[in-house]
């Protein structure tokens, strides 16, 4: 088996080298050393068929290492995926379709971003999830429509990350057997051998996860890699971890060097390594030989996906609601969402209660009304009220659940989420405190790179958390949400503004949504509306004359248009503004834009329980925005916004302080 597919393997290192000394910018090392276990698995083991890449049944595969992506995009050329010679020519320059790390949606065959080491390996978890869901609630006797695996390709580094080890425990635990992580283990990273910083025993720790472990000991020896990963197959129980042992940069003069991890071979090395492999061929040209191998391998695959697609035809015929559903799931364009525009759903809660306890009321329409969500809290689901009553929990005993229970894992929560919504099938949500939001910012920005349209749940949302103290009361949290590119922030004001909230994050197609949420009760407001949809609206139209705008959100809102009354009595023309969304506001016209803060109203002032930086674009350099620029404190949450000038009292008597200035 070796011999005869060694031409194939050594065209995929040619490829790879070949890109990176092209661009000068890159990484050899890993596609040198990984490349008899990618070819392994992709021309022996994975199911996929290139000419419908969007195939649900197709085994998945991730490059975690995502520094390697030369090697992706050679496997993605010599597969029969349309990433041609000329793309590999284009390796790291500007608007190629092989930029420096893999880009979900960007190259065709890519199934996530990766680069940010452990993103993979733990996004990799909510695809196993979200099979295993799937197949729990759509499989039939005799008809598997769902009944394919997850592979990653990991390094060093991937594991040294802690969101690796989050994720990993969780997979054990949930026992998420059709996923196989295939280790490249090389001992070597940027500074050089692992030794410096990574002695441990990774397949100990794997084994004590909960996962099935296997070795394999020389990464050149393909027969042994194929058997390993047929034997994790046959595990269908735990996760494997497949320890393959390479030499990076092998067949080159740096084999074995941290110095051929990052940086180009250039001209010299290059040539010496392709004659130490013995290949000859030209700059990115496949050999006759090695195109009639993939072939042959491509018409094996053809079959199983005709015969997937014989068994759907099938599906189709014999159970069309449930096909309905599940083809549904995948397309957002044939789910019915209507329910979100009927007077039921925008039925305000009847009582006073904080948004998160509003939110948790308009969960439970909209789980009904999806029939797809997936997700839950890091452990904190009774505070967060997260949990979709009628969904039952995902488990080892129910994988038809439709709650996870997380654990205190928020950065792995997040890339998992991520995970469950690529996989297709599920729209999915994650839920932890706002201030926690901190240990999940990498993941927000990669579901924001991506264009997934997850939803993220952040509650206990101020200094109203009070006792807890300054640890858990979000200062710079909406700030940070509202600086990620493509991030919705909505922190909503009452129920109606909630069921905004739900109905954004759910009419999202490619924006994921962070729903900022009380823990305090707020009061139901008069003025709000679906006009909350806008991100920015009048609450409360001024009398008369404008002579001041105050703007805020959340919980602020209240008070905000109590100040407005007041100073109404005392003859000022006063206009409130709810702004959830800033980013929504921004989308809007700059003629609606404009009939809300009229330009030559510059008597602004903002209302926000948290840092004012981003609410000055709004304010301006004559008005006044009211906020914390500082740390808060432990105390009841009355007494503590007391101490930071946010009660109604305080608010009024900043106001008329500014207004008396400008006098």
């Amino acid at each position: 088996m070796q011999n005869k597919y060694k031409e194939a393997i050594n065209t995929l290192r040619a490829l790879s080298i070949d890109q990176v000394d092209t661009a000068n910018s890159g990484h050899p090392g890993l596609p040198l050393g990984a490349a008899p276990m990618a070819w392994s698995l992709w021309a022996h083991e994975m199911d996929f068929w290139p000419e419908d890449r969007s195939w649900p049944n197709r085994d998945r595969f991730i490059l975690s290492a995502g520094h390697g992506s030369a090697l992706l995009y050679s496997l993605l050329h010599l597969f029969g995926y349309p990433t041609t010679a000329d793309d590999l020519r284009g390796f790291r320059t500007l608007h190629s379709k092989t930029p420096g790390h893999p880009e979900y949606g960007h190259t065709e065959g890519v199934e996530t971003t990766t680069g940010p080491l452990g993103a993979g390996i733990s996004t990799a978890v909510g695809f196993a999830m979200a099979e295993s869901r799937l197949a729990a609630q759509f499989n039939k006797p005799g008809y598997d429509l769902i009944d394919h695996h997850t592979y990653v390709l990991a390094g060093d580094g991937d594991l040294m990350e802690g969101i690796s080890n989050e994720a990993s425990s969780l997979a054990g635990t949930l026992e998420l057997g059709k996923l196989i992580v295939l280790y490249d283990s090389n001992n070597i990273t940027i500074e050089g051998d692992t030794d410096l910083s990574f002695k441990e025993d990774v397949a100990g720790r794997y084994r004590s996860l909960g996962w099935h472990v296997l070795t394999v000991e020389d990464g050149e020896d393909i027969r042994a890699i194929v058997g390993a990963i047929d034997a994790a197959k046959q595990e269908k129980i735990k996760p494997s971890l497949i320890e393959i042992k390479t030499k990076i940069g092998f067949g080159s003069p740096l084999e074995g060097s941290a110095q051929c991890h990052g940086s180009p071979l250039g001209a010299d090395d290059n040539e010496a390594t392709k004659k130490k492999l013995g290949y000859g061929e030209a700059e990115f040209v496949v050999s006759a030989a090695v195109k009639e191998q993939v072939a042959e391998i491509l018409a094996e695959k053809e079959k199983n996906y005709r015969a997937w697609k014989e068994l759907e035809a099938g599906y189709r015929e014999n159970f069309p609601a449930e096909y309905e559903a599940f083809v549904a799931g995948f397309d957002a364009e044939k789910k019915d969402l209507s329910f979100m525009d009927e007077d039921e759903y925008w039925q305000p809660v009847e009582k006073d209660m904080a948004t998160r306890a509003s939110s948790h009321v308009y969960l439970q329409k909209v789980a009904r009304g999806m029939g797809n969500l997936f997700g839950g809290s890091a452990d904190l689901a009774p505070s967060n009220k997260s949990d979709m009553k009628e969904e039952g929990q995902y488990s080892v005993d129910n994988r038809a659940g439709g709650n996870v229970n997380f654990g205190v894992r928020e950065h792995a929560m997040a890339a998992i989420v991520n995970g469950i919504y690529l996989h297709g099938g599920f729209r999915s949500y994650g839920a932890t405190f706002l201030v926690f939001s901190d240990y999940m910012k990498p993941q927000l920005r990669l579901a924001a790179l991506m264009h997934l349209p997850v939803t993220f749940l952040f509650t206990h949302d101020s200094i109203g958390v009070g006792e807890d103290g300054p640890t858990h009361q979000p200062i710079e949290h909406l700030t940070m949400l509202r600086s990620i590119p493509n991030m919705i922030a909505y922190r909503p004001a009452d129920s109606t503004e909630v069921a905004a909230a739900w109905y954004v994050a759910m009419h999202s197609k490619e924006t994921p949504v962070a729903l900022a949420l009380t823990r305090q009760g707020v009061p139901e407001l008069e003025g709000t509306s679906k006009e909350a949809l806008k991100g920015g609206y009048v609450v409360k139209k001024e009398s008369g004359s404008l002579d001041l705008i105050l703007i805020a959100s959340g919980s602020e809102l209240a008070p905000a248009v109590s100040v407005a009354e007041k100073l109404a009595e005392e003859g000022c023309g006063v206009r409130v503004v709810s702004m959830p969304s800033q980013e929504l506001f921004e989308a809007q016209s700059a003629e609606y834009r404009q009939s809300v803060l009229p330009e030559e109203a510059n008597a602004r002032v903002s209302v926000e329980a948290g840092s004012r930086m981003s609410w000055y674009r709004y304010v301006g350099r004559d008005g006044l925005a009211i906020g914390i620029d500082e740390f808060g404190a432990s105390g009841k949450a009355d007494a503590v916004f007391d101490l930071f000038g946010l009660t109604e009292e305080k608010i009024y008597a900043a106001v008329r302080q500014y207004l008396d200035g400008r006098k």
